[in-house]
């Protein structure tokens, strides 16, 4: 059975200290928020003044920032969604998840300024397309690592699972939710240097695949007593 400590942590059988993730959730809800919510800032109203033929022209015209930003919505919505599903299987978070979970976020803060960069280089050709095509995906590599770190730690320690969750299922969909990602990112850097778009195109392939779940919530046959 877990020990209480003075201030309130749970400790685990090797004396770190662990706690609830009722604020790291928040914290992490906050943050995601945010980053999904700064992608907006990239769309561009055409000025009036300086309009040069019709208005839906000028709006065609801005299509590499509406793809840039449905694609990195789709991503970030889509991280929120599994890192809801992940701390579903979590009941109590040491210091070392702590600290991978925000890894995992400073990676999806800097979604938006990759966002930013691809849009306005995302038909330049060349060498700077290909650039920002290489950022862009180096920052959803990070993000898928970090991302797969912290769901493989939990993973392999049961004491911060949550009663009734089954080590053994969560541990059986690190290929599928981790390795998978990875995969799919490190290909991501080979096509940036082939194609700016059909890179984004790929991220918006990747983010479909994490729309379904690929986490096994498995539950123990016996609930710990």
């Amino acid at each position: 059975m877990d020990r209480i400590d003075p201030s309130g942590s749970v400790a685990d059988p090797h004396n770190a200290q662990v706690s609830e993730t009722t604020r790291t959730e928040t914290f992490s809800d906050g943050v995601l928020a945010i980053a999904i919510t700064l992608l907006v800032l990239d769309l561009h109203v055409p000025a009036r003044d300086t309009l040069r033929g019709p208005l839906s022209h000028a709006l065609a015209h801005e299509w590499p920032s509406y793809a840039a930003y449905v694609t990195s919505f789709l991503v970030i919505g889509i991280i929120w969604v599994n890192h809801h599903a992940v701390f579903e299987l979590i009941g109590r978070i040491d210091r070392i998840a702590l600290f991978l979970n925000l890894l995992l976020l400073m990676c999806v803060v800097a979604i938006p300024f990759t966002t930013a960069l691809l849009s306005e280089y995302l038909t330049a050709g060349g060498r700077a397309a290909r650039t920002a095509a290489l950022v862009y995906s180096t920052v959803m590599l990070g993000m898928s690592a970090a991302f797969a770190a912290l769901y493989t730690y939990v993973a392999h320690r049961p004491a911060l699972l949550a009663d009734g969750v089954d080590p053994v299922a969560v541990r059986a969909s690190i290929v599928r939710f981790s390795a998978v990602g990875i995969a799919l990112y490190v290909a991501t850097l080979v096509i940036a240097l082939i194609s700016a778009p059909l890179c984004l195109l790929a991220h918006l392939i990747i983010g479909l695949y994490y729309c379904f779940s690929q986490i096994r919530t498995g539950r123990a046959t016996h609930a710990p007593e």
